[in-house]
């Protein structure tokens, strides 16, 4: 019988699972996506390599993992941005600060590289609803302003977060781009409204 180093056989599988996401992470985050392969993953945590089969189908199965696992870390980062907020356009400001702020951080990049290895088609739904809930609260704060085309607000909510993005990666000083993007768009919203 294998060792486990957990109080049951589930408590050591998703304990094991864990190690092996944030070895496949830490890859990811110092070599880029291109590094997160089964061998190199099972050295990283120090486990055989045949062992992140018993969970894990292939390294592109690690991947869609890695993405949705980042995705839930972003989502959470946007939604206590904005938790306890009533305003629909201060909801939005915050959440557009939160997101240029995970640009500054360089966690973009993470997800951006990921998205560069084609992930299983079962996996691609899974993904897409983890990419539909980081948006729903900043679709719901457009709702709540009264903006009867929310497909132009959307549009240029985007166009604005994306140069923004740009020129943050492109080294510019982050806050003040973070400051400048938020007042565009909120004027922009209110315009609309």
């Amino acid at each position: 019988m294998p060792k486990i180093s957990a109080a049951s056989i589930g408590e050591h599988r998703e304990l094991r699972r864990g190690q092996l996401i944030s070895a496949a992470m830490e890859l990811a985050l110092t070599q880029g996506a291109q590094a997160v392969t089964v061998s190199a993953v099972a050295a990283k945590a120090g486990l055989a390599r045949t062992s992140i089969y018993e969970y894990f189908a292939s390294s592109a199965d690690l991947v869609a993992d890695l993405v949705i696992e980042e995705l839930g870390t972003y989502a959470h980062r946007l939604s206590d941005a904005i938790k306890d907020v009533d305003d629909p356009y201060e909801k939005i400001e915050r959440w557009i600060a939160e997101g240029l702020r995970y640009v500054a951080d360089g966690r973009h990049m993470l997800v951006k590289s990921l998205n560069t290895i084609s992930t299983p088609e079962d996996r691609k739904e899974e993904i897409s609803q983890g990419h539909r809930r980081l948006m729903a609260p900043l679709r719901q704060a457009l709702s709540e302003t009264g903006i009867k085309d929310l497909s132009s607000a959307s549009a240029m909510l985007q166009a604005v977060t994306d140069a923004a993005s740009i020129r943050i990666d492109a080294g510019n000083e982050a806050e003040l781009e973070i400051q400048a993007a938020v007042r565009f768009a909120t004027a922009g919203l209110r315009a609309l409204a």
